[in-house]
């Protein structure tokens, strides 16, 4: 079967990691993807008619605007953004005519704010597609994986005669602080799935190697906090303010002294605190940003749970008004035997790639997905595809192996051919 060559993925792959843009502002990619999916022959889907709205987590719309402004100053057609409706990210649909099932494969589509290094040993400063976007860089991979998807979209079209069934490629923003799949999955356009895969490069996993069942992922909940209290004098008048950095500090200690669970992993975090107004002003509002995870949906519910008790007793104990948002969340996975035997046959035997077990350790909101399929009754499998790396993931000097991009669409592709293949 006709597969696309290493050097259009590596185009691909850095096209996208030049236009680096974080979760909810991925309107210049997204018009890429949906351009270039168009023209090879899809029905595309994007704003309102591939995500829910309601069900949208930590979208914050100074992103979007700066998004939508970049993808103008870009020349983006302005037909194709209202078409967007400044929801990123997009499905491509092919039908073959044939009866058979629906199979989903996943792709992520957003960066991390990361400045990129200018180091000339930085392969991509040096070859010359490093950002152009400051700030930000696609410092975790997904530039490769949008390459991975945009092959298996090529191998799609040329081999749709030798194919049944219905194929969704779902490109997906803002995965990066798991807040882009919950809108994906009450869009409803996995409800019909059959066959959900999805994988992520790197991980630890070098080049020439699988992960097909990693281990450990875990269940998280990300949350502001936020308390607002009473302005004052600090000298004149202290007496008449309510000082919510105060109160956020105390939450901070209590919140780190969550007693964890004896009955698996926890974890908590509290990343930034942002309060007050000025030196001698008793400061009137702060802002936590914080995450737990958990073993399970269990265990992460009982960090939650705790955490927030925390914060609505903190606010009665200072004389303050507490509010929460969750701004993110991922569950734990439970990959289906069928498709991790079926994706260990496919990387081993034609392929080529060695077998290998690994524990995740972290939170992917690809398990939203994987859950969705699961409880409409499809089978679902996410696994992470060998690709040795220069750096850590989300690190200024992160690369990874182009090498390993073909691969990657050999392993997708081989298991819709065994799937769906007439």
């Amino acid at each position: 079967m006709s597969y696309p060559n290493s050097e259009q993925l590596s185009k691909w792959r850095r096209q996208f990691h030049q236009m680096p843009e974080i979760g909810w502002s991925e309107f210049v990619t997204t018009a890429t993807l949906i351009t270039t999916l168009r023209d090879m022959g899809y029905q595309v889907l994007t704003g309102k008619e591939f995500l829910n709205p309601a069900a949208i987590l930590g979208r914050d719309r100074q992103d979007v605007d700066k998004g939508v402004a970049r993808a103008q100053a870009a020349g983006v057609d302005p037909n194709l953004l209202a078409e967007i409706a400044g929801l990123t990210g997009c499905l491509a649909l092919l039908d073959t005519g044939v009866e058979g099932p629906t199979i989903a494969l996943r792709f992520d589509i957003d960066c991390v704010a990361v400045n990129e290094s200018r180091d000339s040993r930085h392969l991509p400063f040096s070859q010359g597609f490093a950002s152009l976007n400051p700030g930000y860089m696609h410092a975790c991979g997904h530039d490769g994986h949008m390459a991975i998807g945009l092959g298996v979209a090529q191998w799609l079209i040329a081999n749709r005669a030798s194919l049944r069934g219905r194929v969704k490629l779902i490109f997906q923003p803002a995965e990066e602080g798991v807040r882009g799949a919950r809108p994906v999955v009450e869009g409803g356009s996995l409800d019909d799935v059959d066959y959900f895969l999805s994988a992520h490069l790197g991980m630890g996993c070098p080049s020439g190697e699988i992960v097909v069942n990693p281990q450990d992922f875990l269940c998280t909940t990300k949350l502001d906090f936020r308390f607002d209290g009473i302005s004052a004098h600090a000298g004149v008048n202290p007496q008449g303010g309510a000082n919510a950095l105060v109160g956020a500090c105390h939450c901070v200690s209590q919140l780190m002294g969550i007693p964890r669970h004896g009955e698996g992993m926890t974890r908590i975090n509290v990343g930034t605190l942002q309060a007050g107004e000025g030196r001698n002003v008793i400061p009137s509002s702060a802002l936590l940003q914080l995450e737990v995870r958990g073993d399970c949906q269990q265990i992460n519910q009982y960090m939650t749970q705790r955490a927030l008790s925390i914060g609505e007793g903190i606010a009665q104990g200072f004389g303050l008004r507490f509010e929460h948002e969750v701004m993110g969340e991922a569950v734990d996975l439970h990959n289906d035997m069928q498709l991790i035997e079926l994706v260990s046959h496919i990387a081993r035997d034609n392929v080529g790639l060695s077998l290998r077990e690994d524990s995740f350790g972290g939170s992917e909101d690809a398990t939203l997905l994987v859950k969705r399929v699961q409880e409409r009754g499809g089978k679902a499998i996410y696994f992470v595809l060998g690709a040795t790396i220069s750096a850590g993931h989300h690190e200024a000097n992160f690369d990874f192996d182009e090498a390993s991009l073909l691969p990657g669409v050999q392993v997708f592709t081989g298991c819709i051919s065994a799937l769906i293949g007439c």
